[in-house]
């Protein structure tokens, strides 16, 4: 990921302390979060220092790794986010690791390398399905912020920036993920616009959409995605208006006990997300976070291994 011109990751170990680019302070202010053990890992996923489904499982892995009672820990870090799969992905992984006498440290930063390279490589299987000067919507933040470098939805992105392409950048409410993918196509140097999430399915049917990326947090066995909460009304839209609607995502982030999006926990997170921007306070106010987009929606699924068509 560029940051003023250097490029950098957006979490990583340094002298037995976890750093993380605070997601809460930007665009406007760029600072870094230590934490020093499993406890303040847990703070920083369940109050959104990090976000995103494989940055998420990448920051857990090295809550383990600093825990003097890993499966203690596990428990813990469990516990901060109930929607996204990778976060019991990498813990699951780096535990059975331990157990057979691996070192915890290595196998955190071995995980996050992992998660990078797929990344990476979801990033040149996607370029191949965007055209020249096509105008791409995404929707929330699926950059290198939210997965430790490169993106999911924003790999392809990248580096299909050479075919002068345009994107439109929802502003993703109510906690305005969109700004984060703002800042980080800003620092690439790639043509965006940020726009109010109920203007995407206007601009679907004007014509200036090509195709729709999005990442995810998880993937039942039948293909049904969930993702944050817009998804689903902008791949319905998409639909409608034969717009292609790929969703860019690792391994991790399928599970494979879920047999449909149905049994997938969606989490509801607190009202004050949707009432501080607001001088009167309603009494009732319903926050879910994610949604469920059913397959039937989805065009193709780009994974470090390829495109998988439901």
């Amino acid at each position: 990921m560029l940051v003023k011109g250097k490029q950098m990751r957006s979490l990583w170990f340094e002298k037995n302390c976890l750093k993380i680019i605070d997601q809460r302070k930007l665009p406007p202010h760029f600072e870094i979060f230590e934490a020093k053990n499993e406890k303040e890992v847990a703070y920083a996923i369940r109050e959104m220092v990090v976000r995103g489904a494989p940055a998420i499982g990448c920051a857990a892995a090295y809550g383990i790794a600093m825990a003097e009672n890993a499966k203690k820990a596990a428990g813990l870090l469990k516990k901060s986010r109930p929607t996204a799969h990778d976060l019991f992905y990498a813990i699951d992984y780096v535990i059975k690791k331990i157990e057979n006498g691996e070192d915890a440290l290595m196998v955190a930063e071995e995980y996050t390398d992992k998660i990078v390279e797929k990344c990476r490589r979801i990033g040149e299987h996607g370029k191949k399905i965007i055209k020249k000067n096509a105008k791409v919507l995404t929707h929330c933040n699926a950059g290198a912020l939210a997965t430790v470098d490169y993106g999911t939805a924003l790999a392809p992105i990248r580096m299909a920036k050479d075919k002068k392409i345009f994107v439109w950048v929802d502003e993703t409410r109510p906690r305005l993920q969109g700004l984060l993918t703002s800042w980080e196509l800003e620092n690439e140097g790639i043509e965006h616009a940020v726009i109010v999430d109920n203007s995407a399915g206007y601009l679907m049917e004007k014509g200036e959409v090509d195709m729709v990326i999005v990442g995810a947090d998880r993937i039942a066995k039948n293909y049904d995605v969930v993702n944050k909460i817009g998804t689903y009304e902008k791949a319905v839209v998409a639909y409608e208006n034969d717009i292609p609607f790929y969703v860019a995502v690792p391994e991790s982030t399928f599970d494979k006990k879920a047999k449909n999006g149905k049994e997938i926990k969606i989490e509801e997170r607190n009202r004050e997300e949707v009432t501080s921007i607001y001088s009167y306070k309603p009494k009732n106010v319903r926050n879910p976070a994610f949604d469920i987009t059913p397959s039937k929606y989805i065009t193709g699924i780009i994974t470090e291994n390829g495109i998988i068509y439901p």
